[in-house]
């Protein structure tokens, strides 16, 4: 495949999409996406917003702003922008410390900063972060936000709640007799709500559905509780002016570590969001532009008054399975929740603060990924220490720190594990640079020796970080899906939680192909640490041989005796 020059990485998803045909049964069906995913970000957006110590209105502000600018300029067809989970403990300790001028001004640091990272092609690497360190990371914010919600969701009679974590679940333990009965209920229901709707009417909006239902009960009987209305005075009908934030360098000095997290936080969580994008779909998002269009992002919902954005996992999945095809979809998102500013935001002054609550509950459960927690419990002795010392640095501490200390000890554990391979050589490239959706020529090792429908790959060194992701993709660039590949890992001498994590969702996409896979030569502690992380069990599409000699022989016996297979997973 001919080599493309360096800036080609950098045009947006949009341009590219949209060039290569555009009819208007696919506008449809992104009109059709493009809705359903702002029914979706309404209540969300709002939630956020107040969980981070702001107006909601500014959750819509930045929803609008940033959904629009991630959609137009990203590196992923499918991304949907706007404010999300991880950034609700990071922005209510910057407007603690610094006000929300102070905010603004590190959103607009951030911007530049991801626009930076993003030209110096850093998204390559980002990528890469341990998988023990993210799952610590998100996990601990996840157990921040839900403590923090507890004083709505119950109606406690408190005034001022501590910054600190142990401090404020002292206090809220001892104030639980202060709880509102009818907030209590109204929150419960919404919970239910939210749950049954889940599981009866899972292509509706369980969200929507809960706050509509719930707030049509507290305007019909009506509840005392604390809604929108009563304590912001409703939602403005329309979108400030954009303005400059005061800027000094002394206050810049002071906002650069909460810059440097945002920005972190807003490169992991676009790239998580476009890979789990990519996994779903087949396509290929461009990190690089990704960053870019982050950064530009940011810097837009800080001029509009907005806070920091990032990709949306949830709803970039609900975009992708209602039917989009281009970024086209992100952008009508956001036109239509414009719309619902300019023509329907008094409706929301009557959504009761303690239904918002249920929902940010609802949404800290999710981002926990508590299975994924308790299944690194199962990994080596390392990953497990990098887990646990960021999940409690995160919560106890401070995220700064909990993210200096994750990638640390990360490094100490890769050097350590390094030194125990110093003989093995490492010929593969551990990095992978952004690529395009065009099929690449991968060559299989000794494929004239191979039957029919048979492909070889070798990997020599450790299989870690971003090793394993090159597994991923490899299904789809190889043209003709092969019947059989066998993957030879004699000179693997380790294998980490994040290259068990890859090499799980490579085996369940051969599985759902039909796809055998024979392991060659692996040591065993490599076949020890998959065993423990459930990655070969119960896998009825793999083989393990001794041998690559052994391999090609049971290979050609598959091949004879084979009928098509397609794993449901």
């Amino acid at each position: 495949m001919p080599h493309k020059p360096n800036w080609h990485f950098y045009i947006p998803k949009a341009y590219t999409t949209l060039k290569s045909g555009y009819n208007l049964s696919m506008l449809r069906d992104d009109c059709l996406a493009g809705f359903t995913v702002a029914i979706v970000a309404l209540p969300l957006s709002m939630a956020l917003a107040i969980a981070s110590g702001v107006s909601p209105d500014k959750g819509l502000i930045t929803a609008i702003i940033a959904g629009f600018l991630i959609s137009l300029l990203g590196g992923s067809r499918f991304q949907i922008g706007g404010p999300t989970g991880a950034f609700v403990v990071v922005v209510f300790n910057v407007i603690q410390q610094f006000g929300y001028d102070g905010l603004v001004l590190a959103t607009l640091m951030a911007g530049g900063i991801l626009i930076l990272a993003g030209l110096l092609r850093l998204g390559t690497y980002i990528k890469y972060i341990p998988h023990p360190v993210v799952t610590g990371f998100t996990s601990g914010i996840a157990t921040l936000i839900f403590v923090s919600q507890i004083k709505d969701f119950l109606g406690l009679d408190i005034d001022n709640i501590p910054a600190d974590f142990l401090d404020k679940v002292e206090l809220l333990f001892l104030n639980l007799q202060t709880y509102d009965a009818y907030v209590l209920g109204t929150a419960l229901l919404s919970i239910a709500i939210i749950l049954v709707s889940q599981k009866t009417l899972p292509k509706y909006p369980s969200f929507l559905i809960a706050i509509a239902g719930v707030s049509l009960l507290t305007w019909i009987f009506a509840l005392p509780i604390e809604t929108i209305g009563t304590k912001f005075g409703g939602i403005p009908a329309t979108l400030s002016l954009p303005h400059l934030p005061v800027f000094s360098w002394e206050q810049a000095a002071k906002l650069l570590p909460s810059a440097f997290t945002i920005a972190f936080l807003a490169g992991i969580e676009s790239l998580l969001s476009a890979v789990v994008a990519d996994g779903m779909t087949g396509a290929r998002h461009r990190s690089n532009c990704e960053l870019v269009a982050q950064g530009v992002a940011n810097i837009g919902s800080s001029l509009f008054s907005g806070i920091p954005a990032t990709g949306a996992i949830a709803r970039t999945a609900t975009n992708i399975r209602s039917g989009a095809h281009s970024p086209v979809a992100g952008m009508i998102h956001a036109l239509a929740l414009l719309a619902f500013v300019l023509l329907f935001s008094p409706l929301a002054s009557f959504i009761p603060l303690s239904c918002l609550s249920a929902v940010l509950m609802i949404v800290a459960w999710n981002m926990s990924e508590f299975d994924k927690f308790i299944h690194l419990f199962k990994a080596p002795i390392g990953d497990r220490i990098v887990l646990i010392a960021t999940f409690l640095l995160t919560v106890l501490v401070d995220l700064n720190l909990a993210i200096e200390v994750g990638f640390v000890l990360s490094a100490v554990l890769f050097m350590h594990r390094m030194a125990n391979a110093v003989e093995v050589e490492t010929h593969i490239n551990i990095i992978q640079n952004d690529e395009d959706d065009d099929t690449e020529d991968l060559s299989p090792n000794d494929a004239t020796r191979l039957p029919d429908g048979v492909l070889s790959y070798q990997f020599n060194g450790p299989f870690f970080f971003g090793a394993a992701e090159r597994l991923i993709d490899t299904l789809g660039r190889t043209g003709k899906t092969p019947d059989i590949i066998i993957l030879q890992m004699h000179d693997v001498p380790f294998i980490d939680a994040t290259g068990c994590s890859a090499l799980a969702t490579f085996i369940q996409k051969s599985m759902h192909s039909g796809v055998w896979l024979i392991f060659s030569g692996s040591n065993p502690n490599v076949l020890n640490t998959l065993e423990k992380m459930n990655s070969l069990t119960r896998k009825p599409n793999i083989k393990i041989s001794d041998t690559f000699a052994q391999a090609r022989t049971l290979a050609a016996e598959i091949m004879r005796n084979r009928t098509p297979q397609f794993y449901d997973i």
